[in-house]
């Protein structure tokens, strides 16, 4: 008898000697000898869970913003673990847009967000957004800036700038919906926050906002 890794596809094999491993380069370097993106993008939509989890990995590493939208269906998918694998690939997908300076760029305005330097990242993200205003990271990480600055009108506009670049982007919707709320705009906010769960129905957390705001503008005029 054949052993086990013999019957099923070779995408798995590799994945799950990835789950053992955990070597990122040699996983990203073997599938892409054998796999093209595009057969990775019609693996994520099809065969059996284990296959559909390798795929959505592996075009997490090696796709791009032409993959955006089918990252964006497998949120859809009816495994967890496809759903988790292909919001860690989008929120990198989504950073590697542009030529190599602009990446750089975003990068530098996501660790000065990380180190809470929000003026440094508005300076930053506003140059990239003035050379290569179609990122629409760059429009999230300065509004996320913003937010932290209490510039909750200017987050919302560049929550809509990126949302209107990348309609997938469903941490803009958040952000868009946060930012409502410092306004005191509850409608325009829970109107936000069902867009985010509609793109990515996995966030529980935004579901219990979404409740609580039915609740509380219930009976309330518009």
């Amino acid at each position: 008898m054949l052993p086990s890794t013999a019957r099923q596809p070779h995408l798995v094999n590799l994945y799950q000697r990835y789950l053992q491993n955990e070597h990122t380069a040699g996983f990203v370097q073997a599938v892409s000898a054998r796999y093209s993106v595009g057969t990775l993008e019609r693996l994520t939509q099809s065969g059996s869970r284990l296959s559909r989890r390798a795929a959505t990995m592996a075009l997490g590493f090696l796709g791009d913003m032409r993959s955006n939208s089918v990252l964006a269906r497998a949120l859809h998918d009816s495994d967890r673990g496809v759903r988790l694998l292909a919001e860690a690939g989008l929120r990198e997908l989504w950073c590697r847009e542009g030529a190599t300076e602009h990446r750089q760029q975003l990068r530098v305005a996501m660790r000065l967000n990380v180190a809470e330097a929000f003026d440094e990242t508005i300076d930053v993200a506003t140059q990239l957004i003035e050379s290569a205003p179609w990122i629409a990271e760059a429009w999230n990480q300065r509004a996320i800036a913003y937010y932290h600055l209490q510039q909750f009108a200017e987050s919302v506009n560049d929550c809509r700038q990126a949302l209107d670049r990348n309609p997938h982007h469903f941490a803009a919707a958040v952000g868009l919906a946060h930012s409502h709320l410092e306004l005191n705009q509850p409608y325009e906010a829970l109107d936000a926050f069902r867009l985010a769960i509609e793109l990515n129905p996995d966030m529980d957390g935004i579901r219990s906002q979404i409740r609580f705001l039915e609740e509380s503008l219930e009976g309330r005029p518009e």
